[in-house]
C-alpha cells in the first residue's frame, strides 16, 4: 500500500472529510459512484493505491484498486478484504467494456463497502492529484458568504470576494486569461477594463512581468502579494490557487473608486484562495465533460465511435430518431465566433425539447439532434423546422450568407454518421454559386449532388485541375494571365451558366449587352471555341467547374 495521508489539513476542528463533501469538491467528471450501501457520510483518512505485496492497509482510505479488472473475481476479493481494512471506499478504473458485473455490486453490499469507478478520461495520476487536492479542500473553513457559493460559479465567487475585500476582482488562469470577474460598479482603472474586455491580460502587461519575476514569485509564494498602487494603476492584492501542490490559477483584488484595500483585505483573500480550488477543479472538471461529450460526437459522426457513451452522457437514447444540421455561418467562424455559434445554436435547439449536441467543425458546426418524434414523418418535419428557424437566427448574427445541410433521419443514435454525410452533402450543394436556397436536404439537392459527385471523379481520375493543354479553356485562361486577369474566363463562365441568354448573362456581369457581344466575340477568337458545339461547351463547362472546385479548395 501506498497511503497519501493529506486529510485534515484545513481542518482545525478536527471534523475529516466524508466522502459526500469529497465528491462535491472535485466535482462532476472525476469519480461516479456505483454503490454506496452505507451512505456517503463514511469518513475519509486519506487515499491508498493497492499494492498486493503490501499487507496491510490503514483505515479511512479510498483505496485505488488500478490494474483490477472490475469484471474480474479479483474486483470481488479487493472488495471483501477493503471492508476488513476499514476502507472508506474502493475505486476501479472503467473496465474492458466500461460495465460493472452484478457480483461486485453484491460484493460490496454485503460487504458494506463504498464502489466507485473512475471516468474514462480521467487518468490515475490525474485521480490521484484531484483527491489529494479535494481531501485538502473538504476541510476548510471559510467566511459564509464565500461558502455558500454553488460549487463551479467562478462568477458568483468573484462577487462574494469583491463584497468582502471592498475591491474589484478577477479570477484568471495560469495563462493569465480571465475565467470570472465580479461585478464592481465603481470606476475601475483602465488596466482592468483591457483585461476584461478582452477576457486576458493585456500580452505587452503579461511580458512585462514575466521579465520583472513576478509569474516565478507568485506561483513560488504561498501567501497574498502586494503590489503598491503605481500612477494609473490602484493598489492590488494578488493571491496563487493551488491544490494538492498543483497550481490552478490566481485571484486578483484591485482597490476600486481610488481608495485604498482595508486591513483585512488579505487575510480574506488568503482564505477565498483556499476555498477557490475547489470552484477551480469543479469548473475544470465540467471542461473536460464537454470536451469528452465533444469527442465522443465526433467520433460517432465519423463512424467510428461508440453510440453507448454519448448515449450514457447526453441522455439521447440510442434507439430513437435523430439527425445531424451542418452550419456555415455567413462569416467565419473561427475563434471565438465559433464559441457564439456553438452556443446559439446549443440554446436555440433546446427551446423545443431537443437533445443536442453541437461539434465545431471546419468553419462552422455540426449539430446532433436527438429525442425527434417517433413517427418519421413527423420527425423529418421537426428537422425541417428546426432548421429553417436556425438558418434566420444564424443569419441574423452571422450574416446571410449562413447555410444549413439537413441531413436524414436515423433510426438510431449508430446510424448518426449516415445523417452527418447526408448533411455535409447538402451544406456542398447549398454553396454553391447557383443555389438560392439557405437551407435543405440533400434530397432537395439532388441534381446539384450528383454534379459535384461528378465533378469530384473527374478531378480524381486528372492528372490536375488545370485544362488540358490545348484545350479552347487552356488558351483563354492563359490570355486572361497574360492579360493581368483578365475577364474572358469570367464572361464564359456566366455566358455557360445562362445558357447562351444575353439579357441574363449581361446583368449577371453588370454590362451592357451590346458589351457582353463583344466580349463573347474575343473570347472565340481567342480560344477556338465552338460555342455552336454540344460537345465543345460541355467541355469547357466541366472544365470551368473544377477549376472552382480547384480554387474553394486552395482558399479553404
Amino acid at each position: 500500500m501506498v497511503p497519501d495521508g493529506t486529510a485534515g489539513q484545513g481542518d482545525p476542528g478536527g471534523a475529516g472529510p466524508t466522502l459526500e463533501r469529497l465528491l462535491s469538491v472535485m466535482g462532476a467528471g472525476v469519480l461516479e459512484p456505483f454503490t454506496t450501501p452505507r451512505g456517503l457520510t463514511t469518513a475519509v483518512e486519506g487515499v491508498t493505491v493497492l499494492d498486493p505485496l503490501e499487507p496491510g492497509q490503514p483505515r479511512g482510505q479510498v483505496l485505488l484498486a488500478v490494474g483490477v479488472d472490475p469484471q474480474s473475481a479479483a474486483a470481488v476479493d479487493v472488495v471483501r478484504h477493503a471492508a476488513g481494512a476499514g476502507a472508506a471506499a474502493v475505486v476501479f478504473g472503467p473496465g474492458r467494456n466500461g460495465r460493472a458485473p452484478d457480483a461486485l455490486r453484491t460484493a460490496a453490499e454485503d460487504a458494506g463497502t463504498a464502489v466507485l469507478f473512475r471516468t474514462a478520461w480521467c487518468g490515475w495520476t490525474e485521480l490521484v492529484g484531484a483527491l489529494r487536492a479535494g481531501l485538502v479542500l473538504s476541510g476548510v473553513p471559510a467566511d459564509p458568504a464565500v461558502a455558500a457559493v454553488a460549487p463551479g460559479d467562478l462568477n458568483g465567487l468573484a462577487d462574494a470576494v469583491a463584497v468582502l475585500v471592498g475591491g474589484a476582482v478577477t479570477i484568471e488562469d495560469v495563462e493569465s486569461r480571465v475565467l470570472a470577474y465580479s461585478s464592481t460598479a465603481e470606476d475601475v482603472d483602465e488596466l482592468r477594463r483591457l483585461t476584461i474586455l478582452g477576457r486576458r491580460v493585456p500580452p505587452w502587461r503579461v511580458a512585462a512581468m514575466r521579465e520583472a519575476g513576478f509569474f516565478r514569485a507568485l506561483w513560488g509564494s504561498g501567501d497574498v502579494i502586494h503590489r503598491p498602487a503605481h500612477g494609473e494603476n490602484p493598489e492590488r492584492l494578488v493571491v496563487a490557487v493551488r491544490a494538492g501542490g498543483e497550481i490552478l490559477g490566481s485571484i486578483w483584488v484591485a482597490a476600486a473608486g481610488g481608495g485604498d484595500l482595508p486591513p483585512h483585505a488579505s487575510d480574506t483573500l488568503r482564505s477565498a484562495a483556499r476555498v477557490a480550488a475547489g470552484h477551480l477543479l469543479h469548473h475544470r472538471s465540467h471542461r473536460a465533460h464537454a470536451r469528452l461529450v465533444e469527442d465522443a460526437a465526433r467520433s460517432l459522426l465519423d463512424g467510428r465511435g461508440s453510440a453507448d457513451v454519448l448515449a450514457e452522457r447526453t441522455g439521447i437514447p440510442t434507439h430513437g430518431h435523430c439527425a445531424v444540421l451542418a452550419v456555415r455561418p455567413g462569416t467565419s467562424g473561427k475563434g471565438e465566433e465559433n464559441g457564439r455559434l456553438c452556443a446559439l445554436l446549443a440554446v436555440r435547439c433546446g427551446v423545443d425539447d431537443l437533445v443536442p449536441v453541437v461539434v465545431p467543425a471546419d468553419q462552422g458546426a455540426l449539430v446532433l439532434v436527438g429525442g425527434l418524434h417517433q413517427d418519421l414523418e413527423r420527425a423529418v418535419d421537426q428537422v425541417g423546422r428546426l432548421g429553417r428557424s436556425l438558418v434566420r437566427q444564424v443569419a441574423d448574427v452571422f450574416g446571410p450568407e449562413t447555410r444549413i445541410g439537413l441531413g436524414t433521419v436515423a433510426d438510431t443514435l449508430a446510424a448518426s454518421h449516415e445523417s452527418r454525410r447526408s448533411a455535409d452533402l447538402a451544406l456542398r450543394a447549398l454553396l454553391s454559386p447557383s443555389e438560392t436556397r439557405t437551407v435543405a436536404f440533400a434530397s432537395e439537392l439532388a441534381e446539384t449532388i450528383a454534379l459535384h459527385q461528378m465533378l469530384d471523379a473527374l478531378l480524381d481520375a486528372l492528372p490536375g485541375p488545370d485544362p488540358a493543354p490545348g484545350t479552347p479553356l487552356a488558351r483563354l485562361v492563359a490570355h486572361d494571365a497574360r492579360n493581368g486577369g483578365g475577364t474572358l474566363v469570367q464572361t464564359l463562365r456566366a455566358y455557360l451558366d445562362h445558357f447562351g441568354h444575353v439579357p441574363d448573362t449581361a446583368r449577371e456581369l453588370g454590362v451592357h449587352a451590346n458589351s457582353l457581344r463583344h466580349r463573347v466575340s474575343r473570347l472565340t477568337e481567342v480560344s477556338g471555341l465552338d460555342l455552336a458545339n454540344p460537345d465543345a461547351r460541355l467541355l469547357a463547362h466541366l472544365q470551368l467547374r473544377l477549376l472552382d472546385r480547384d480554387g474553394r479548395k486552395r482558399e479553404g
